[in-house]
């Protein structure tokens, strides 16, 4: 049976949920992202993109590139909101689907022509998602997911766009070998000293000549030049680890406040791992210094998701890698080698009381949020928290502006 395969994207969805609840900033140049002269462009207006700005950029370039722009800080919360609706509204309508970030999804629609026209039946959700949310919204069907992915970017603006089976090749060719997923700023530089400018120019060489230019990553960009992608849609992944960082607005080297950003950070992580009834086994440092210089250290340690073991590592690990006397620009931790399980007790060093306590603490903070209890030595780092379970199989929040 031939494979159809839906990709679905929301157009600018920072920017359309920021329209959506303000309907004064509908056809004005909009920012979301980092307000400060640190933060970065997590998503940004069609009318920003003729001055040269595009998402992942410097705030501080793009306010220079389009002065006139509207900068807003944006709400986690409120597009993991809007994203669940949409997410519910597929949910209905397709057999399997697989959320790969918060505003893209693929679905799997193989075999539907059966009773169905695929694309009619694309474009009714398409209709209905509109409709009910009031978001742009665009589409790209094909065979595969890398196709439809492309499809998708050139359907936008809130358009669609189906490419039909044996058209791949030729619907690829004429694009810009920026446009095939995988290729990066990097990448497409190579290439393009390499005289190769469209996808066109991939088809046409062996693919052994890629191989010797980029290695194992020449063979896939090759395959996907070519409309050639066997990647199935996933609809659950399992997190195979967890992290946090944060980037300061001004660079410190105040040891105390640093320390107790780390304790609310692990103190956070922990928390998440026991909600999500997950074991760390790897734990990790970084620091990146004001020269850019970015340095971490990591220990494997007895499967834990208590605080108290956790935290005295994590300090450890910071007293051992911070040796430079400089500024810190930024500081993050990172817990690896995840497994499904529980706590297990530490028949010598735990007690009732402390299983008892971290029992209260974790109830509290399912009610009240996750800033609803904290250790009074990360009080300080106000940002620390989430949204929802890390672990439920959904993509992540990621937006760029999360500073202290």
């Amino acid at each position: 049976m031939s494979k159809t395969i839906l990709h679905i994207d929301l157009d600018t969805f920072y920017v359309s949920v920021e329209r959506l609840n303000n309907r004064e900033l509908q056809n004005k140049p909009l920012l979301v992202g980092g307000t400060g002269d640190r933060g970065v462009v997590a998503a940004c207006s069609y009318e920003t993109r003729g001055f040269g700005v595009h998402s992942g950029m410097p705030m501080k370039m793009a306010r220079e590139l389009c002065p006139e722009a509207f900068v807003i800080r944006g709400n986690a919360g409120e597009y993991s909101k809007h994203s669940d609706v949409v997410t519910e509204i597929i949910k209905e309508y397709v057999p399997v689907f697989e959320k790969s970030s918060i505003d893209e999804f693929y679905a799997d629609l193989s075999g539907m022509d059966r009773f169905f026209g695929c694309y009619q039946y694309a474009s009714e959700m398409r209709k209905k998602i509109i409709k009910e949310t009031g978001l742009p919204i665009s589409f790209g069907l094909s065979a595969n997911k890398v196709v439809s992915k492309v499809a998708t970017n050139e359907a936008k603006p809130n358009n669609q766009l189906k490419i039909d089976e044996g058209l791949e090749k030729p619907f690829l060719a004429p694009l810009s070998i920026k446009k095939i997923p995988m290729v990066g700023d990097k990448t497409y530089q190579t290439l393009r000293n390499l005289g190769l400018r469209q996808v066109r120019s991939v088809q046409e060489m062996p693919m052994e000549v890629m191989q010797r230019v980029l290695g194992a990553n020449g063979g896939v960009i090759w395959k996907r030049a070519n409309g050639i992608d066997n990647t199935p849609v996933i609809p659950f992944c399992e997190r195979k680890s967890i992290s946090t960082e944060r980037t300061f607005d001004k660079d410190t080297i105040d040891v105390n406040r640093l320390r107790g950003i780390l304790i609310a950070m692990t103190e956070n992580l922990a928390y998440q791992l026991r909600r999500g009834e997950k074991l760390t086994a790897c734990i990790s440092v970084k620091i990146r210094y004001s020269d850019f210089n970015t340095y971490s250290k990591q220990l494997r340690i007895p499967y834990t998701s208590a605080d108290h073991i956790l935290i005295p590592k994590i300090l450890d690990l910071f007293k051992n890698l911070y040796n430079r006397r400089l500024l810190v620009r930024l500081i993050g931790i990172r817990f690896s080698h995840l497994v499904t399980g529980n706590y297990q007790i530490n028949l010598f060093d735990d007690t009732e009381e402390i299983l008892s306590l971290y029992n209260a603490m974790d109830e509290i903070r399912k009610r009240y949020g996750d800033k609803s209890v904290l250790r009074a030595s990360g009080m300080g780092a106000k940002t620390i928290g989430r949204m929802h379970n890390p672990f439920n199989g959904l993509a992540p929040v990621v937006l760029a502006h999360r500073k202290l």
